[in-house]
């Protein structure tokens, strides 16, 4: 699975859902090569209710609802859902890294990604470089970048 699955952080599904964003074309080119090449996706609950909430707020109701039918009837996605045990993993990782302005949302993705040995992310967020991640499309819109954290495990 490591190889073929590629991980959608809700910063990607933004770049993509929003045509207005500065990294929609290149997030919606590098999904649309990665599933080409016979990869799938996969991204996680906590990720999915967030990125929902995000479009609504951002872009409508109506952008949200057709995100969801998207979604939804995909063959190629699959989600991953934040039991008890990887929440509390996803804890440690918000407190400890004290230094990282990390969200607890990114923090139950990298565990998720750790524990599948998931190394690619589509996402526009920083966090995922500086927690040893590799996003695509690999670059980032003004104050969006970083550099990968030489602490981070």
């Amino acid at each position: 699975m490591p190889d073929r699955t590629l991980f959608v952080d809700t910063a990607g599904w933004m770049a993509m859902a929003d045509a207005a964003d500065p990294m929609h074309e290149a997030s919606r080119g590098s999904r649309d090569a990665w599933l080409r090449s016979g990869g799938n996706l996969l991204s996680t609950d906590y990720v999915i209710d967030e990125t929902l909430t995000l479009i609504r707020m951002r872009l409508g109701l109506r952008a949200a609802a057709r995100w969801w039918e998207q979604i939804d009837a995909s063959t190629r996605l699959r989600w991953e859902w934040i039991t008890p045990s990887r929440a509390e993993k996803a804890r440690r990782w918000f407190f400890d890294w004290n230094d990282k302005a990390f969200s607890f949302t990114d923090c139950t993705s990298f565990v998720v990604l750790r524990e599948l040995r998931i190394q690619t992310v589509l996402t526009t967020d920083r966090h995922f470089l500086q927690a040893g991640f590799d996003p695509l499309p690999g670059r980032y819109p003004p104050g969006r970048g970083g550099t990968r954290s030489p602490r981070m495990p």
